[in-house]
């Protein structure tokens, strides 16, 4: 019997990308790392990723150090993708309300995209 593994899910970038600048080269490697643990189905938890739910059902914040500034990626895990909503460096402890109501009109849009809603 051969047993075949689940595929990993797509990434599905509706804004923002994880590149070298603005992120440092260790800062990039690991948002990477991170993003391919979640593409292999594996849920983060605390310090690397938190919930969201203020965005949406599944919605997650990716926390990514960098040398000078924080780097947070607003992310929801699908049943058959990882959707990325937005990629920010944040300046306080909370999440600006802007980012919120952006990373959910995404969100929104793409649901009814997929779903074939004009």
């Amino acid at each position: 019997m051969l047993v075949v593994p689940d595929a990993d899910k797509p990434l599905v970038w509706l804004h923002g990308e994880v590149k070298t600048p603005p992120f440092s080269s260790e800062a990039r490697v690991e948002a990477g790392m991170l993003l391919r643990r979640l593409q292999g189905g594996e849920r983060l938890g605390m310090p690397a990723s938190r919930p969201m739910p203020i965005v949406g059902r599944r919605c997650h914040e990716l926390r990514i150090v960098d040398a000078d500034q924080t780097w947070r990626i607003i992310y929801r895990t699908d049943a058959d993708a990882v959707i990325i909503a937005e990629v920010f460096f944040k300046k306080t402890s909370t999440t600006p309300k802007t980012v919120i109501n952006v990373s959910q009109t995404r969100l929104r849009q793409y649901d009814d995209a997929v779903k074939g809603r004009p």
